[in-house]
C-alpha cells in the first residue's frame, strides 16, 4: 500500500510524531531529573525547568547520525510510506502510555523502533527489515545500561577513593553543586539522541513523499520543532516514573547522583557520534543501580530493578505487535 498524501494529511502525520517526541520527553523526564529531585539538589519545579532547556539545546552539541539510523537504518526507506509511519508511531504512543500510567520506565526509544519494524513487517514481512541497524539497535539493550552500569561503579570506586580523606560534610557540599553540571549533561545527552529519533521518522515521511531534495538530510526546521517538543514535554514532568527511578531502586545522596547522571551521560554522548538510537531509560536505570551497587549490593532493590528489566524486554515486541495491528486497521480503513 503505497500512499500520496494532501498536504493536510502530511501535516497531521508530522503532529502525531511532534505528539510522541512530546510524550517522550515527559516519559523520559524522570531520567534527566529523577537523581537530582530525590537527593533534593532542585526542587521539581526548577529541575524540570533545567532539564528541558538542555533537552532543547542539544542539537547544538550533536550531528545527526541517530535521526539518519532511524529514518534508513531499521526499515528499508523503500517499504515506508505514510501510513506505515502513522502505525508506527500509534504503537509507541500507545505502550509509552501504557507505561507510563503504570509508573514503569520503559523505554520509548524502544517502543518506537518496535513500532516501527512491527509496521513495516506488517506491509513487506521480514524483508522489509534492515537487519544490520535493526541488530546493532537491539544489542545496545544489553550493551547501553550495562555501560552505564560498570561507569558508574568506577566512577564511584575513583571518586571515593580521591576524596577519602575529605569530610562529608565538604562531600556533600561539594557534590550539591556538581550534581547541577551532571544533570545538565545528561540532559544533553538525552535530548541529543531521543529527539532525534523523532527528527529521523518525520525526515523519512518528507523523503518518500517527495518533500527533500537529494540525498536524506534533516531539514532546520525539523530539527528546531523536534527539540521543542521534547523540551516541552520534559516541562511537563512525568512524576509516576520520576519516583520509581529517584527513590524505589535504591536512595541516593549527592555524589551518587553524580556519578549515576555522569556515566550515563558519558553512555549517551559515545552512543549518540555512534548513530546508535539507545535508551536513556535503560541507561540511567543501569547506572542508578551501579551507584547502590558500588555501597552494598543490599542497597539496591533488585525484585523492582527486575521488574523494570521484563518491562524492557517487553518493550520491542509489544510496541510492534500495536504497530503491526495499527498498519492493518489502518489498511482497511483506506
Amino acid at each position: 500500500m503505497d500512499a500520496a498524501l494532501t498536504l493536510p494529511a502530511l501535516v497531521a502525520i508530522i503532529a502525531v510524531a511532534l505528539a510522541f517526541d512530546f510524550i517522550n520527553g515527559l516519559h523520559d523526564a524522570a531520567n534527566s531529573i529523577a537523581t537530582v529531585v530525590s537527593t533534593r539538589v532542585l526542587p521539581p519545579s526548577y529541575a524540570v525547568a533545567w532539564a528541558a532547556f538542555f533537552n532543547f539545546i542539544a542539537f547544538l552539541f550533536f550531528g545527526l547520525h541517530v535521526a539518519k539510523t532511524i529514518g534508513t537504518g531499521i526499515v528499508s526507506p523503500s517499504v515506508i510510506d505514510p501510513y506505515v509511519i502513522l502505525a508506527a508511531l500509534m504503537g509507541a504512543i500507545g505502550w509509552n502510555l501504557f507505561t507510563w500510567w503504570l509508573g514503569f520506565p520503559s523505554s520509548s526509544s524502544h517502543a518506537l523502533i518496535g513500532g516501527l519494524a512491527g509496521a513495516g513487517i506488517a506491509k513487506a514481512g521480514f524483508d522489509g527489515i534492515v537487519r544490520q541497524g535493526f541488530i546493532k539497535t537491539s544489542v545496545a539493550i544489553i550493551a547501553s545500561p550495562v555501560s552505564g552500569f560498570l561507569l558508574a561503579i568506577i566512577l564511584m570506586l575513583i571518586l571515593s577513593w580521591a576524596l577519602r580523606k575529605a569530610t562529608p560534610f565538604l562531600v556533600d557540599r561539594g557534590f550539591r553543586q556538581l550534581q547541577l553540571v551532571s544533570a545538565a549533561l545528561y540532559s544533553l545527552g538525552h535530548g541529543g539522541n531521543d529527539a532525534q529519533k523523532t527528527m529521523g521518522i518525520i525526515t523519512v515521511l518528507l523523503f518518500s513523499q517527495g518533500y527533500l531534495d537529494g540525498e536524506f538530510h534533516v531539514p532546520f526546521w525539523v530539527i528546531l520543532v523536534s527539540q521543542l517538543a521534547m523540551g516541552l514535554g520534559t516541562l511537563m514532568g512525568g512524576w509516576r516514573i520520576v519516583k520509581t527511578m529517584g527513590s524505589k531502586i535504591t536512595d541516593l545522596k549527592p555524589f551518587q547522583g553524580f556519578c549515576a547522571e555522569t556515566a550515563g551521560a558519558m553512555t549517551l554522548f559515545g552512543a549518540t557520534a555512534l548513530g546508535i538510537p539507545v535508551s536513556t531509560t535503560h541507561t540511567i536505570t543501569g547506572a542508578i543501580v551501579g551507584v547502590g551497587s558500588a555501597r552494598r549490593a543490599s542497597a539496591v532493590r533488585w525484585g523492582l530493578a527486575a521488574n523494570i528489566v521484563w518491562a524492557w524486554v517487553f518493550t520491542i515486541p509489544a510496541a510492534g505487535c500495536v504497530g503491526a495491528a495499527s498498519y492493518w486497521l489502518i489498511s482497511l480503513m483506506f
